[in-house]
């Protein structure tokens, strides 16, 4: 009899260890159309001279990839890590940041699409970090918002490492990722949005922003009149359609947020207006309150320009100039 509740008692414990094993090695689900060989694809036939800006390190930059800025705990996928790549000047000195935020729809896309622009700018001046986020099939509507919150404190929190002027931090986004850039962006200061993800004694705010193609308005008229599907990225990300929660919509959406104390920020945009929904309200309010804006478009059917030569290069160097003018870089 013994021997019997000894066994009984292996088997609990193997079944036990078994059943945590499982837990802590459930995968994140992915969506992996949103990359750059897809989007090559998709627009090489009307732009067969477009290249694939490529990651290559620059001469004069540090980098420093996948450090863990956050641990959430107790996730559904159990203790989440969440990691940037940093990439800063090699010569000593204080710097501005630029967190870089990456689009696909608030569901696929990595931080590496950042990273050929963020090696640009890196190499003009500029601390880049390229963040990673929770997306949609992980977390929806606020948590990325609360992931990039913690990324900015992150950032002044290792200022010294890197070489950063914590008093010059700028956000930058594309597409979906411009979108949060504003939102993360505009809403410094407001407690509610803050997350309680790390490095909770830092300030999370933010001096400039830089919007290459997202939206800044869900209820501006491009925007809200597109005919969605039930699994359109946006109706999953905020949980449900504008008419199902239309207070979420106007929540996520940045212009909502905007006043007289906002800082300054930059439009880059391609030929596509419904990527630009809201902004020409934003700037006029921007303009009441003097608040420094600035636009500038690249007249071509192609979203993802920041992916591409001829379009990174410009891209980079509307960036640089544009932080200099705020900076004082």
């Amino acid at each position: 009899m013994k021997q019997f509740f000894q066994n009984v008692f292996c088997v609990i414990l193997l079944v036990s260890f078994g059943a945590n094993a499982q837990q802590t090695t459930i995968k994140i689900p992915k969506d992996t159309s949103f990359t750059v060989k897809n989007e090559f694809k998709k627009y090489r036939k009307n732009f067969p001279n477009i290249k694939p800006a490529k990651d290559s390190l620059p001469g004069n930059v540090n980098e420093s990839r996948n450090l863990v800025y956050t641990t959430l705990k107790n996730t559904p996928f159990g203790d989440r890590d969440l990691h940037v790549d940093v990439f800063s000047p090699k010569k000593k000195g204080k710097y501005p940041a630029l967190i870089m935020v990456h689009g696909g729809g608030w569901r696929a896309g990595d931080k590496m699409l950042q990273v050929p622009l963020a090696q640009k700018l890196a190499a003009k001046g500029i601390v880049t970090i390229c963040v990673e986020y929770q997306l949609l099939q992980e977390a929806k509507y606020p948590a990325a918002l609360y992931n990039i919150k913690s990324a900015v404190r992150w950032t002044r929190a290792n200022a010294d490492k890197f070489g950063i002027d914590p008093d010059k931090i700028a956000v930058s986004g594309c597409s979906a990722g411009g979108q949060l850039a504003l939102l993360t962006g505009l809403t410094s200061g407001i407690e509610s949005k803050e997350g309680d993800q790390g490095n909770l004694g830092f300030s999370s705010k933010i001096q400039a922003i830089v919007d290459l193609d997202g939206v800044v308005d869900f209820m501006a008229p491009l925007s809200l009149n597109l005919n969605r599907k039930p699994d359109s990225p946006d109706v999953e990300w905020l949980g449900g359609t504008f008419y199902e929660k239309p207070a979420i919509w106007k929540e996520a959406s940045p212009i909502f947020w905007a006043n007289e104390k906002s800082c300054p920020i930059l439009f880059i945009n391609s030929g596509f207006p419904r990527f630009h929904a809201g902004q020409d309200e934003l700037i006029g309010m921007m303009k009441d309150w003097g608040i420094y804006t600035e636009v500038h478009k690249f007249d071509i059917q192609l979203h993802t320009f920041w992916l591409f030569h001829p379009w990174i290069d410009p891209t980079a160097n509307y960036i640089n100039d544009f932080l200099i003018k705020v900076f004082n870089k």
